[in-house]
């Protein structure tokens, strides 16, 4: 970057994210033809009249923002009752326990992605990305200077993972593997044991497993949910996640990033130290809305 010069290296189409072409899209859409326009794009379930947000979320910022305890600055990482409840809200579905210190609250699963990428990144590494996939991941891999490199999806076994391209794309400098379960866009749910066979084969390779699970739960079919984090002893797991489908509240802008890992890559004392010192340069969620995930957290069953 010269003086007083932004940036251009980066290939144009690398940064073009689904919200950028919904955009372009839109202005040019003849407002005077009468149609009406139907976005396919943005999974945002308010703009539908047949979802709608319990009263109990409503209700808990009401009674945060009265008690006029949270109009402060909250830690970088997160309240810790926040980072405690979504702790336990997750392991919930999980073969051990995770603790509070494993979960960083962040601004919506975007901010998530960004930090896992940011994490992980270093000079000449390369991240697995799946195809079709979530265009975020291409933007921020391009701002951090990853090199993509894409494995396909298997619409003839339900959009599967391509084992044997990963192995094919694997070598040293790969630094992570995306999988998104519930799939977006394609909406398949993984099996136990294909996400088991993704895990081994992680492992094998010896890169960790980024598992996108904002749509967790949210399954229709003879598939159940199962989190990539059930196989944290097999290899290390990046869980990222938020309220926003589940609770239908995606203006919240509340997320997390949680190290589902067991067996310890992820609590080296360094590791941790570099996660927090980056959360300290990032805006978190409003601390009003951080507290209203323990209320959020606990009547989860009820829905």
């Amino acid at each position: 970057m010269e003086n007083g010069t932004v940036n251009q290296e980066m290939d144009t189409a690398s940064t073009i994210t689904i919200k950028g072409i919904l955009s372009l899209l839109i202005q040019n859409v003849d407002e005077k033809n009468g149609k009406r326009l139907i976005s396919l794009g943005m999974g945002d379930p308010t703009v539908y009249s047949c979802f709608h947000t319990t009263h109990a979320a409503g209700e808990a910022v009401v009674e945060a923002l009265q008690s006029e305890k949270f109009n402060g600055y909250s830690p970088t990482v997160g309240l810790p009752q926040t980072r405690r409840a979504i702790a336990e809200y997750l392991s919930r579905d999980l073969p051990y326990k995770l603790s509070s210190d494993d979960v960083f609250v962040t601004s919506g699963c975007t901010q998530a992605i960004d930090v896992a990428l940011a994490m992980l990144a270093r000079p000449g590494a390369n991240i697995l990305l799946p195809r079709p996939g979530f265009p975020i991941y291409e933007l921020c891999a391009t701002f951090r200077r990853l090199e993509i490199r894409y494995f396909d999806l298997l619409p003839e076994k339900g959009w599967e993972v391509d084992l044997d391209s990963i192995e094919a794309l694997a070598d040293q400098n790969t630094v992570g593997l995306v999988i998104i379960n519930p799939g977006n866009p394609c909406g398949n749910v993984y099996s136990y044991q294909h996400l088991k066979k993704i895990a081994e084969t992680a492992e094998k390779l010896k890169i960790p497993v980024i598992a996108d699970e904002v749509y967790g739960h949210l399954v229709f079919g003879d598939n159940p949910f199962v989190p990539m984090g059930v196989f944290g002893s097999i290899v290390p797991v990046l869980t990222l996640g938020s309220l926003s489908k589940r609770w239908i509240v995606p203006g919240w802008r509340l997320g997390w990033f949680v190290t589902s890992d067991p067996c310890g890559m992820f609590k080296n004392p360094k590791i941790i130290e570099r996660i927090k010192k980056y959360f300290d340069i990032l805006g978190g969620p409003a601390t009003f809305v951080q507290v209203c995930v323990v209320s959020v957290c606990l009547w989860t069953n009820e829905m």
